[in-house]
């Protein structure tokens, strides 16, 4: 069974690749890092995905830390065999329509989307966690084909309790977003009910930031920082900063 997984996954990452050579690439670690700004992240590991390949590259020492395996050890095959049975066919999918999602995009928004969403992967203890994954293509050619990947996992056990995978793309640079996706379905732009300034709190907020740490961050007085998180509870109607914080991670707010 893990095998014909496995088989269908490689046939949707050879899509998504146009089967195309990816060609060498060094891996500059440093500049991967940087990437994490791209991401509100919380406990985490990276790895860069080759599709054409179907090889994981290089993968972060702080998966140790997370799920208990060795970098060098962290394998397509071992991630396959790692994902929760339920979560399994629904990964499958999400797979098949990030590859049609990113086979619409013309060549020059190849670049400005990122794909997220949840699933649950046991630890090599044995206990399963739920991992949020985050995608944003580092590698293409001039026809828009997706050679390579910077992919996130950060661990939102603590945040999301229900078992309900959510697939989402954001937009970077101005471009839409298309929030809680169905598999294989037309999409429909999200609209987000909070201010550029309110997402920008949100987003330090979700750092585990205090209100006195992120008026210093954005040059605001710690007032404005409460008044920004009193207007947020009230538009999503939610009465925490966790609460706040999880109702934003389900909507690929960050």
């Amino acid at each position: 069974m893990e095998k014909l997984i496995l088989d269908e996954a490689r046939q949707i990452w050879r899509e998504i690749a146009q089967h195309k050579a990816p060609g060498k690439l060094e891996l500059e670690v440093d500049l991967y890092k940087k990437l994490i700004n791209f991401f509100q992240v919380g406990d985490y590991y990276y790895m860069v995905f080759n599709p054409p390949e179907m090889t994981i590259e290089f993968t972060s020492e702080s998966i140790a830390d997370i799920l208990g395996y060795p970098p060098e050890d962290f394998t397509l095959e071992l991630l396959t065999t790692i994902i929760h049975p339920d979560d399994l066919p629904h990964f499958i999918n999400f797979e098949a329509t990030v590859t049609q999602f990113w086979g619409k995009l013309s060549p020059d928004k190849v670049f400005k989307y990122k794909s997220r969403y949840d699933y649950r992967v046991k630890k090599a203890n044995g206990k399963y966690i739920r991992i949020l994954q985050q995608i944003i293509t580092i590698q293409s050619d001039e026809q828009g084909a997706v050679l390579r990947t910077f992919v996130v996992h950060t661990d939102i056990s603590h945040l999301k309790k229900d078992h309900k995978m959510v697939l989402s793309f954001i937009g970077l640079e101005g471009e839409p977003s298309y929030l809680d996706v169905r598999p294989i379905e037309k999409l429909k732009p999200a609209k987000t009910v909070l201010t550029k300034r309110e997402m920008e709190v949100l987003g330090l907020l979700a750092q585990n930031h205090r209100s006195k740490t992120i008026a210093q961050l954005l040059c605001i007085s710690k007032e404005t920082v409460s008044s920004h998180r009193k207007n947020m509870l009230r538009k999503t109607g939610t009465h925490t900063v966790l609460q706040l914080v999880t109702h934003a991670l389900e909507r690929g707010w960050i």
